[in-house]
């Protein structure tokens, strides 16, 4: 297994991300499996595994627990985070700390971070006085290092990077996403201020490693041996200011294609970078239809979220991830912004600049997405 650090802590650079754990027909997490799949990644060196408050249906800290106090406590280490959006007032964030305690089973937390930061949310957590008081913890000893995850715009994470000293943060990368959320600009904030980094969603939600044989010749053509997703794992882990890179592992496969990633880890060389640049612009231009997001289409009459909609649609064109298709288009995009409300007024297509038909494409997207769910 391949270390880096934190803070002066050796981690393994392959974080076991408990988001995703195996699930039966009944969605509930197979705990058997799992088991076996957090025995075989501690056997195998794993030392960092990361949950939080939420992850399925709240289950995922107990049940990690559960198989990982059978290891000595300081031979791994738990990461986990303050459900932000839940806290209110400082007694909120009180109780919710010693609830994950008690789940994890523990009287400390290796990695504790104030979870899915935002605009809004990072001011509350400021104003509550929520920031200094798991400073207070830290130097309690129940917290060894503090940070933060994000999701928002560059600039709200350039405040918070800067507020004060991180020893650590979680962001999302990826190589088709770099200029997304914090992105890279974000990365090089962090070397700024000495402030370790830990990917998620390095392989896009699984998005990177559903690509056609076609689509990947390249990169096979280069590294024969190296699965897609193993070159998304390679190109974030050759960022050396990465700790730790995070993989939500739904099953002993990917588990196993990781270990053996990580287990010998191989940043990618110059002539590699090259390869996965060609890949990267093949990818963006794949589309089902030209949309490039002005919005001049909306507001639609009739609601139809258009932008939202192609954005899916091309998605599937690029990705060939129909799992990922199925989820937003279930969860992400309500029925009154579907494209069966459209009622051809065609208001949209006479403000669209690109001249797309709008109307024609809506119905074809409906279509192809439908049949996926």
């Amino acid at each position: 297994m391949t270390y880096r650090e934190i803070a002066g802590l050796k981690v393994s650079l392959l974080g076991f991300g408990c988001m995703r754990f195996p699930t039966g027909a009944d969605g509930q997490v197979d705990k058997a499996e799992t088991k076996e799949m957090l025995e075989l990644a501690y056997k195998s060196g794993v030392t960092y595994f990361d949950t939080a408050y939420p992850y399925h249906g709240g289950t995922s800290e107990r049940i990690t627990s559960d198989v990982m106090k059978q290891f000595p406590r300081e031979s791994f280490y738990y990461a986990t985070k303050l459900p932000c959006w839940e806290v209110f007032s400082l007694d909120d964030a009180k109780r919710l700390f010693q609830v994950q305690l008690d789940r994890l089973q523990t009287d400390y937390v290796d990695f504790y971070l104030l979870h899915a930061l935002n605009k809004d949310s990072w001011k509350r957590m400021k104003d509550l006085g929520v920031v200094e008081y798991f400073e207070g913890l830290q130097k309690e000893g129940k917290i060894k290092r503090y940070g933060f995850s994000f999701h928002d715009e560059y600039d709200v994470f350039n405040d918070i990077i800067y507020y004060r000293k991180w020893e650590f943060c979680q962001i999302q990368l990826n190589y088709m996403d770099t200029d997304y959320q914090a992105g890279l600009k974000g990365y090089e904030d962090c070397v700024k201020q000495g402030t370790a980094v830990v990917i998620m969603e390095p392989v896009k939600g699984g998005s990177l490693a559903t690509f056609s044989d076609a689509d990947v010749a390249t990169l096979k053509a280069a590294a024969p041996n190296d699965s897609a997703a193993r070159w998304a794992l390679r190109y974030v882990g050759s960022l050396p200011a990465v700790s730790v890179i995070l993989s939500g592992m739904s099953n002993m496969a990917q588990l196993k294609d990781n270990l053996e990633t990580f287990g010998d880890f191989k940043p990618l060389t110059d002539s590699e970078t090259k390869v996965l640049d060609t890949h990267v612009e093949n990818v963006k231009n794949k589309y089902n239809i030209g949309c490039t997001w002005c919005n001049y289409c909306i507001p639609c009459p009739s609601g139809v979220n258009i932008p939202r909609i192609f954005g899916l649609w091309n998605n599937y064109a690029k990705y060939n991830n129909p799992g990922d298709i199925k989820w937003n288009w279930e969860h992400e995009i309500p029925a009154r912004e579907k494209p069966a409300n459209c009622i051809s007024c065609g208001a949209c297509e006479s403000h669209c600049p690109q001249h797309l038909p709008i109307i024609e494409s809506l119905k074809k997207a409906d279509a192809v997405i439908s049949a996926l769910c």
